[in-house]
């Protein structure tokens, strides 16, 4: 995900990625899936907001929802752009210098695309991941990019040239062909092409490395790149107290593409989550739940108990609602 994960503390905002996926394998298990808890929860409660989208999207739903809860916002009080949430400086000291977050990946390439995975999926640890930061460090400087070590896993890069680039999210191309998601940038940024050169130089720099001599060696996945996500400045930092709650279960299945870890993961999730947030409901609690898929966002809010909203709620449940599977179909 591009914003780094948050404390899974209880909120009254339940915000879920990846309730739904794209991937045929998980489309065929929907009508079979029991969630007593959500059916039940949706009934009680009323479709707020729907963020539409699509599955080429550059930001994903659940990071566009996210983003908007914490209020990372244009200074006009606007949604970014797609592809522009600047989650690399919303998280930092300073907030409008602009910045992004440099993911080292192994490049996949077969024989008509190259697919990426990020290093968190393989275990990369910082005796690794350190030599070849190192190594990368004074190309950036060069570019008039400030390159600071905050894991293995990430590095953040500091420099005017990352203002206002568009790129997608690591949560869209993990796992994935990358070549329609670089074609696919909807701005001619300079920026782009400057990064594009150094992506290049980075591979032909880390291709020689002693550290992927030893990572072959050992069979594991070699380091030949780096990803560029979260760029951008920001206006202020995120409003943490109104951070959604934000299971990750899911999000962690449907990268690796395990349906069945998936499956069982929303189980659990109905059971505990959703469960709590219905029975915050019936006390007539405050509550809002975002379901996100690949492609929307539906954020769905606890009916006001006025006399007339109760009897618009029975009509409504007297009618009958969608069952949950149809919901999550519609993501």
């Amino acid at each position: 995900m591009s914003a780094p994960p948050m404390a899974l503390e209880p909120s009254p905002h339940l915000l879920v990625p990846f309730a739904s996926a794209s991937a045929p394998e998980c489309q065929a298990m929907l009508k079979a899936l029991k969630l007593p808890q959500l059916e039940a929860l949706l009934a009680e409660l009323v479709l707020e907001h729907t963020d539409p989208g699509h599955d080429h999207s550059l930001s994903a739903p659940h990071e566009r929802a996210q983003a908007q809860a914490l209020g990372i916002v244009q200074a006009d009080g606007t949604v970014f752009p797609d592809g522009q949430i600047p989650w690399a400086a919303a998280y930092s000291e300073t907030p409008t210098t602009p910045q992004a977050w440099f993911t080292p990946c192994h490049f996949q390439v077969g024989m008509d695309q190259v697919t990426l995975l990020p290093a968190d999926q393989f275990g990369l640890d910082d005796a690794h991941a350190r030599p070849l930061f190192d190594a990368l460090t004074p190309y950036c400087r060069e570019d008039g990019i400030t390159l600071t070590y905050e894991s293995a896993t990430r590095w953040r890069a500091s420099g005017d040239v990352l203002k206002g680039l568009a790129c997608a999210s690591l949560d869209r191309v993990s796992g994935r062909t990358v070549d329609g998601w670089l074609a696919d940038n909807p701005l001619q940024h300079a920026g782009s092409q400057l990064l594009k050169r150094l992506q290049s130089e980075a591979q032909m720099l880390f291709y020689t490395h002693p550290v992927n001599d030893t990572r072959e060696a050992a069979r594991q996945p070699i380091i030949n790149g780096f990803w560029v996500s979260g760029a951008g400045a920001a206006a202020v930092a995120p409003a943490t107290d109104a951070a959604p709650t934000m299971p990750d279960a899911l999000r962690q299945a449907a990268l690796r593409g395990d349906w069945a870890a998936w499956q069982a993961a929303l189980a659990e999730l109905d059971a505990t989550h959703i469960r709590a947030l219905r029975e915050a409901t019936r006390r007539g609690e405050p509550v809002m739940l975002t379901l996100c898929g690949e492609r929307h966002a539906q954020r769905w809010t606890s009916v006001r108990r006025g006399a007339v909203a109760r009897l618009g709620q029975r009509f409504k449940n007297l009618l009958g609602s969608n069952p949950a599977w149809k919901v999550l179909e519609s993501l």
